[in-house]
């Protein structure tokens, strides 16, 4: 085919393309970073570059208005080339607000009579072997092994070809006194895997750590313990790397399965990972061969991306996941910065929608040791619903899409310095005041301040139960733009940005549409087992983002049921927690997987009255409002 220049305004000198090659094809093969959070298809309108000169094909112009289009942007993921081209890249969206922490939070708490020797499969063992001699002529792996089904009663032992090769060296310049690490597994049935083995003097006061990590599709969160005490040494988190390549499950798996994008998205988030794993090293005096363990937890797609497990069956129907128990794995062949020969435990999950965030959350959160009605929600991009007690669990998935991430949003962003958290309007002058993450002025509105924004803008009767501004108030800013009506929450002088910080019509259905499908996720669930929501005993909120909504917000808004506030408790993130129970105790990880195989699975696009409550809970709250009395008595058309 044809081929043309594209020159790019970051780039010295032009590149090469072929005819019909896309814009962000030819950025990628230049190494210029142009973020795609709906994972290049054209719906976010975040890829947005500048054609100066030269003829393109714009397949889709969706998120550009007819002026953009005028003034020359065009989509990177959809615009094809078609001459010599020069393009002007704006600066990639920069993630400013490091999660990083120096502290252990009060959640990491070493259980109650934590004892290594009867609950951790990680042991470190010194063996005194006879050297051989010519009355004794056993091999050095079967002197070994007898040394320690007598010691440590371990019946098997495997081990890498590496390992094997080493082993010989290591005891004759040990004089036979050898110190071995290894774990035994999740079952105990007498096999174990050889991590490392070592002089007595080499292993003399070195420690013994692990990692409990969780992948969320917004943040990775790591924690180094150290396995012998149960202490967590260090927490550290960060977002998800993966982000620039899709904000939200379905837009990842759909990047993957371009190309080489599954690759990319691996790359990305052990670049996460491992970032962290440093981190925390650095500042623990640990060094990365004496981690020894890691348990990882995730929903379904993000274990899959990590490992390299294809998934896209996951999104097409029936939605069956490749796999939802995996086996232990060896740390060098997964690509986490530890010890080579360390063991990683990805922690088991339900359904393609249903991941091992979920199964570790209910352990974390301790549905299966509660009578009470419980009902467990980790809210996010994919909304992951539990109902259930002791005796019982049922679970679904919802797809509520990146709105309380801030995508999707006019003037959204994630939670960075600048975000506008929370919001408060006067119901005589409508004028709102903010408060921003980190004091600054703002740039943007994150999830938490979506949810508060639409709240006060309902109760304080700028908003219809449809969701329409009343755009005959009083006041400038109310207003109407190409886009149709808007709120002005900030004025451009007042903001980081220089420009308005709106809310419009569209934003408003967005977060319209993940309130909804959350409550009616677990609408469904509660009535397909004959329970009524006003019954509920209990409701945990989990995941990161769930410590920040505001509860009275969410259900004015409609997002969780309208039951008294001391019912509702924040968890923070089960995950993590879960993962690191599991770490420590084999019985923690028996009953995980335990959760895994027992809890009923609900696929909510087979069940049409998912559907029915969905529509229903389109409105602001709700159309049938006696289910939010609370949120009836507080506003003037509540009726």
């Amino acid at each position: 085919m044809p081929g043309h220049t594209v020159q790019f305004d970051t780039l010295a000198e032009p590149l090469m393309v072929s005819a019909g090659e896309l814009v962000v094809e030819a950025a990628s093969r230049a190494g210029l970073e142009i973020q795609q959070p709906c994972g290049g298809q054209g719906r976010c309108g975040r890829c947005a570059v500048r054609i100066e000169s030269g003829r393109v094909r714009r397949r889709s112009t969706l998120r550009l208005s007819q002026a953009d289009v005028d003034a020359g942007y065009a989509l990177a993921c959809q615009t094809v080339l078609e001459g010599d081209v020069s393009i002007i890249v704006p600066p990639p969206e920069r993630i400013q607000r490091r999660l990083t922490t120096d502290h252990v939070a009060p959640d990491a708490v070493v259980p109650e009579g934590y004892d290594p020797g009867q609950a951790q499969t990680v042991r470190r063992v010194l063996l005194n072997l006879s050297p051989p001699s010519m009355d004794d002529q056993t091999d050095d792996w079967g002197r070994l092994g007898a040394a320690l089904r007598r010691v440590a009663g371990v019946d098997r032992l495997d081990a890498s070809l590496e390992q094997i090769r080493q082993l010989g060296p290591v005891l004759r310049s040990s004089d036979w006194e050898i110190a071995l690490t290894f774990d035994a597994g999740r079952e105990k049935d007498g096999t174990a895997h050889l991590i490392r083995a070592q002089t007595a003097v080499d292993a003399e006061d070195e420690p013994l750590c692990g990692l409990a990590i969780d992948i969320g599709t917004t943040t990775v969160t790591v924690w180094l313990i150290d396995l012998v005490t149960g202490q967590v040494m260090h927490q550290a988190s960060e977002y998800n790397q993966q982000i620039t390549r899709g904000e939200d499950v379905i837009s990842r798996i759909i990047y993957g399965s371009k190309g080489t994008g599954g690759d990319e998205l691996r790359g990305l988030v052990l670049e996460s990972i491992n970032g962290l794993v440093e981190t925390a090293c650095r500042r623990s005096g640990v060094d990365h061969e004496e981690i020894v363990k890691a348990t990882i937890s995730g929903n379904s797609t993000m274990m899959h991306l990590l490992l390299g497990i294809p998934p896209e069956s996951i999104r097409l129907e029936p939605f069956i996941a490749p796999i939802n128990h995996l086996p232990l794995l060896r740390a060098g062949d997964v690509g986490i910065a530890m010890n080579a020969d360390g063991v990683v435990d990805p922690l088991p999950g339900v359904a393609s929608y249903v991941g091992a965030d979920i199964t570790a959350g209910v352990l974390a959160a301790g549905l299966r040791a509660t009578p009470d009605t419980t009902l467990f929600i980790d809210v996010g991009t994919n909304g992951e619903i539990v109902l259930g007690s002791s005796e019982w669990l049922v679970t679904c998935a919802c797809s509520a899409g990146p709105a309380f991430e801030g995508a999707g949003i006019q003037s959204g962003m994630r939670a960075d310095k600048g975000a506008i958290e929370e919001v408060w309007i006067d119901g005589n002058t409508f004028e709102p005041t903010c408060r921003v993450i980190g004091n600054a002025p703002p740039r943007g509105i994150c999830g938490s301040g979506l949810i508060s924004l639409v709240a006060e803008m309902f109760l304080t009767g700028i908003l219809d139960k449809g969701g329409h501004i009343d755009e005959t108030l009083d006041t400038p800013r109310v207003r109407r733009s190409p886009r149709g009506a808007e709120f002005v929450v900030t004025w451009a002088g007042e903001t980081e940005i220089g420009e308005d910080i709106v809310i419009t019509r569209v934003d408003i259905d967005n977060l319209l549409r993940a309130k909804a499908a959350i409550y009616a996720g677990f609408n469904v669930l509660a009535d397909g087992v004959g329970v009524e929501l006003e019954s509920v005993e209990r409701v945990l909120i989990g995941g990161s983002f769930g410590k920040y909504i505001n509860v009275e917000k969410a259900i004015d808004i409609g997002l969780l049921p309208d039951l008294p506030w001391e019912r509702f408790e924040y968890l923070g993130n089960t995950s993590v927690r879960g993962a690191y129970l599991a770490l420590l105790d084999r019985e923690s990880r028996a009953e995980i997987a335990g959760i895994a195989s027992s809890m009923t699975y609900i696929e909510l696009s087979a069940d049409n009255t998912f559907y029915e409550a969905f529509t229903s809970a389109m409105f602001l709250p709700h159309t049938d409002l006696s289910r939010f009395p609370t949120v009836a008595a507080a506003t003037t058309n509540g009726g």
